[in-house]
């Protein structure tokens, strides 16, 4: 393992960034933990990330917390993987296809009849 940020995965909702934290400082140093939450509702989305100052400590930390019980939860530690590139649309819509709105779509239908709006 040669990376130092390790996902932890199944986090308790109520969970803070500084009790994740101790939870993985028993393995070494924890220089950051941090819990990923929702823009909107400020929530956790029950999963974050912890960097420790070593590759090995993080090894040791992944070996031994991994499917552990944390405040109650069962707990998934792996290796972080780097960020994939996002596409620069809003909301995750694609901007391709043939999208358009409703009332074209219907207006193109004469089966059905006129339309009364």
């Amino acid at each position: 393992m040669n990376n130092k940020k390790l996902f932890v995965a199944g986090l308790s909702y109520d969970m803070t960034d500084d009790q994740l934290a101790q939870a993985f400082a028993q393995f070494g140093t924890v220089v950051s933990a941090q819990i990923i939450t929702d823009r909107m509702s400020g929530r956790s989305k029950g999963f974050g990330f912890v960097e420790m100052s070593t590759p090995e400590e993080a090894a040791a930390a992944m070996q031994a917390l991994n499917g552990t019980d944390l405040a109650g939860r069962k707990i998934v530690v792996n290796e972080a993987r780097p960020q994939e590139p996002r596409n620069n649309n809003s909301g995750g819509f694609s901007r391709g296809g043939s999208g358009g709105n409703f009332r074209d779509r219907d207006r193109s239908r004469n089966d059905r009849g006129p339309k009364r709006w």
